[in-house]
This record gives C-alpha cells, sequence and structure tokens, in this order.
C-alpha cells in the first residue's frame, strides 16, 4: 500500500519548505522514473512535492548567445519549440528522440538530468555544451554536476530550477537506440564552443562522461578523419544484455565519427 502525502505547492519557495528537513520526500516533475519505480515499490517516500504547478519553472526564451530552458520544460516543448531550432538545433533533435510520444509530453529537462539515468539523453548535452544547471540556491556548472550513477551534485531539498546553454558554433548528436526503450545504448555530442570542442558520451559508463582524447584530436583538426585510431577502453564501461562493454567501446568510436559529420 503506498502511504505518502502529496502536496502541489504554489511556488519554488513553498516546494524547498516542503522539502526542507525530510529526507524521505520527493519531488514530483515528469514522473518517468518515479512512478515506476513506487508502482515496482522501490522507493516509499513520505511525501510526493508535485513541480507541475509552478509556471517559474517552464519555458524556453533566448538572452544573447544564451538559451535558457526552464527545469519543467516537457521534452516535446523543446523539440517543437522555434527558439530552440533557430539557436540550437541538435538540443531540438536531442529532445525529439527521447522516447516515444507519450514520454516526450510528459518528461522534464529538469526531471531527466536530477535524475541521471546513466542511458539518458540530455545529460550529454548539458555536459557536452558545458552548460550552468541553476538551482534555487546557487548555479553549477555541467562539468561539476553529474558525479554518479544515477547522482549528481545536488542537496537534500535542492531544486534545480533552469538550465543555461551557451551556444556553440556548431553541435550534433548521434545516438544508438535500444529500440523498444529509445534510451540511448551509446549516444554522442559533440559541441564546438568557444573554449574549443567538447564531446559528451551517454548509455556507455555508469554516467555521462566527456571522451577527452576525442577532444584533444578534435581540436586539432574538426573532422571524422581526425578520430581514425582514437578509441575508448572498455574497462569500466556498461555490459548488459544490449551490449557488451567492447561494443559500446566500439560505438563511442562510431557514433563520435557520425556526430562530427553530421555537424556540417
Amino acid at each position: 500500500m503506498y502511504a505518502f502525502d502529496f502536496t502541489r505547492p504554489a511556488s519554488v519557495a513553498d516546494a524547498v519548505a516542503a522539502l526542507k528537513g525530510d529526507a524521505d520526500a520527493k519531488p514530483l516533475a515528469g514522473g518517468m522514473t518515479l512512478i515506476p519505480t513506487l508502482k515496482q515499490r522501490l522507493a516509499q517516500p513520505t511525501a510526493l512535492i508535485d513541480l507541475g504547478a509552478l509556471p517559474d519553472l517552464k519555458g524556453i526564451r533566448r538572452e544573447g548567445d544564451t538559451l535558457i530552458i526552464g527545469a519543467m520544460t516537457r521534452h516535446a516543448d523543446v523539440a517543437a519549440s522555434d527558439v530552440v531550432k533557430a539557436a540550437l538545433p541538435a538540443l531540438a533533435a536531442l529532445a525529439d528522440g527521447i522516447g516515444d510520444a507519450q514520454v516526450r509530453h510528459r518528461g522534464t529537462l529538469g526531471g531527466s538530468i536530477v535524475n541521471h539515468d546513466p542511458a539518458a539523453d540530455y545529460p550529454s548535452a548539458v555536459l557536452g555544451l558545458g552548460a550552468t544547471v541553476v538551482t534555487d540556491r546557487r548555479q553549477i556548472a555541467a562539468d561539476d554536476f553529474f558525479t554518479g550513477l544515477f547522482a549528481t551534485a545536488l542537496d537534500e531539498g535542492e531544486i534545480v530550477t533552469e538550465v543555461r546553454f551557451p551556444l556553440p558554433k556548431r553541435a550534433a548528436y548521434v545516438k544508438f537506440p535500444n529500440p523498444a526503450s529509445r534510451y540511448a545504448v551509446v549516444g554522442v555530442f559533440v559541441a564546438e564552443t568557444s573554449g574549443g570542442v567538447r564531446v559528451a558520451v551517454t548509455g556507455a559508463g555508469p554516467g555521462v562522461f566527456r571522451a577527452t582524447n576525442f577532444e584533444a584530436a578534435l581540436n586539432g583538426s574538426l573532422t571524422a578523419a581526425a578520430l581514425n585510431g582514437v578509441t575508448w577502453p572498455a574497462d569500466d564501461l556498461n555490459s548488459d544484455i544490449h551490449a557488451s562493454a567492447e561494443y559500446r567501446a566500439h560505438l563511442i568510436g562510431v557514433l563520435a565519427k557520425r556526430a562530427v559529420a553530421a555537424l556540417g
């Protein structure tokens, strides 16, 4: 039997107050992971704090060379946004390839990155673009945000409010999807930024990571040919019924080349 309190705060401050002091209370975004977890009795929160009624957490806007997306913005809204398509088409394409239509119309940007599923798509864009994650109390650089399997740098009760994506010169995301879930068996996000080329990999390891040797090669020459002979070790990669660690290592190289070619 389920036994928890359900609240729908009217402001971010109210949501933070509801979470404060209760380590077993859980914020509810799209529910794409939390609800199945509840159904399997793998989580027993004392309270669910529904963030769905908070308009301050939704929306898409461009400010100069930065694309700002609210944490409660749905995947489908990112995929359909003319602002995103014009400013950062790789992100719109990534969002359009998440799950199925039902997932895209319920799942949220903030929920995805906070959950940090090792096969989720959004973390690769956040890390690949060097985005900034904004919470109710601070700003966290992408390189510091993802800390491990289903883990982030967020403190207890901290709520993500928006993500700020610096606009790159060029970017592309290519993934090898699981045919049933559309999760990334491996996904590679490549971005040519003002600070150099960034390559973020999802699906392959226990969490999203930067392929630094690929970055070094591409900073020398931003061509697919520059990655000839460049590999990522299989030692710490995932191995499961969908793909072995060695196959995932191979896919990183293949998909990185495809992403570079897709830069145009």
